[in-house]
């Protein structure tokens, strides 16, 4: 079973069991509104009548302990995962918050300085959501959302927003950040496997001349994101392709030796096979991306985000297929799950 002790009937499809708890999305909140004196979190919106809490009053409520399974849209998912909390139904009942007879959605809003937003219909966040202070039994730490953030189980962990500030009822739904910005799935459910990323397709003519690009200065940055591109084989005519985003990208074989993909995101992308001699991904987002018979011989690979990233897998008849990382560095490297950390130093061959 390997260290989750899980058997993989039990997960949505394509997730890895993880007993860590890796740090998603933003890492910080904006700090000049987190101290608890000013913290308030505010109910507004298609309701009866708006109202603010304070962290006092919000933890003079009754408390209950939430055990849940979560599951990352990158691809790790952390069984039976302990919060302490309130049920948002709970929460609204205790207030006496009445949502109006036209509001249909939730809107949670976060303490960040991009603004970090998510919704869900109304019916699914009375019975799922919860608004918890505290896990593991300890309380939840800067990173995970401190002082309160959200938990909906039944949905992919984006839908979970951290640094709680409001909550909104809507007549119409709003997509949130990382749907708006990064085209996740408005719905989430992970028991499909088809609900990480909207569908679409992006205009042959601008796959073409991404490929064929001289220089990709007009494709960097997150708002020129391609999603779900076929790019097998791909040998870019310039090795600087530093801050691209292709994300869930079919990369399989491409021929990367040397390029400078320093703080790209190549989130859920396929690089199998792919030749990455002495490549430069410092600083990338490679959550759950495959290097699975890669080869990163001398590449950089120092404080990237590897949260799901393979590096191996094993075939249906138990034989290892692995990157080749002879002198690969990712010291700094944060998210590793623990059996491809295993397999990078060494324990597994």
């Amino acid at each position: 079973m390997g260290h989750h002790d899980m058997p993989e009937a039990l997960l949505p499809p394509g997730q890895v069991a993880t007993k860590k708890f890796p740090i998603t999305g933003e890492r910080a909140a904006r700090t000049d509104l987190l101290p608890l004196a000013h913290w308030r979190l505010s109910l507004g919106g298609r309701i009866a009548k708006p109202l603010e809490v304070t962290y006092g009053e919000f933890l003079a409520l009754p408390q209950r302990k939430l055990l849940a399974d979560i599951h990352c849209v990158t691809g790790w998912s952390r069984i039976k995962s302990s919060f302490i909390g309130i049920p948002l139904a709970s929460f609204l009942m205790e207030l006496r918050v009445e949502p109006l007879p036209e509001a249909r959605f939730v809107r949670f809003v976060a303490y960040s300085s991009r603004g970090h937003d998510t919704s869900l219909p109304i019916e699914v966040a009375r019975a799922d959501t919860w608004l918890v202070h505290s896990a593991d039994g300890q309380p939840l730490s800067p990173e995970h959302g401190y002082p309160l953030r959200t938990v909906t189980p039944s949905r992919y962990f984006y839908k979970s927003l951290k640094w709680l500030h409001r909550i909104e009822f809507l007549a119409e739904d709003r997509l949130g950040y990382w749907e708006r910005e990064s085209f996740y799935h408005n719905n989430a459910d992970p028991w499909p496997g088809n609900e990480r990323y909207t569908t679409g397709s992006h205009n042959p003519k601008r796959v073409e001349n991404l490929r064929t690009a001289s220089s990709f200065v007009p494709y960097r940055g997150p708002k020129k994101l391609f999603l779900g591109v076929d790019l097998r084989g791909w040998t870019p005519s310039t090795r600087d392709l530093g801050d691209l985003y292709l994300k869930n990208c079919d990369l399989r074989g491409a021929q990367l030796d040397g390029v400078d993909l320093k703080k790209a995101n190549l989130t859920r992308s396929d690089l199998g096979r792919a030749s990455l001699v002495g490549a430069n991904l410092q600083e990338a987002d490679l959550e759950g991306a495959s290097f699975v018979g890669a080869d990163l011989t001398g590449a950089n690979l120092r404080g990237t985000a590897l949260s799901a990233t393979r590096f191996f897998e094993r075939e249906p008849a138990g034989r290892l297929v692995g990157a080749k990382i002879d002198g690969m560095r990712w010291d700094g490297a944060r998210g590793l799950l623990e059996e491809q950390e295993d397999f990078l130093s060494g324990r597994i061959r």
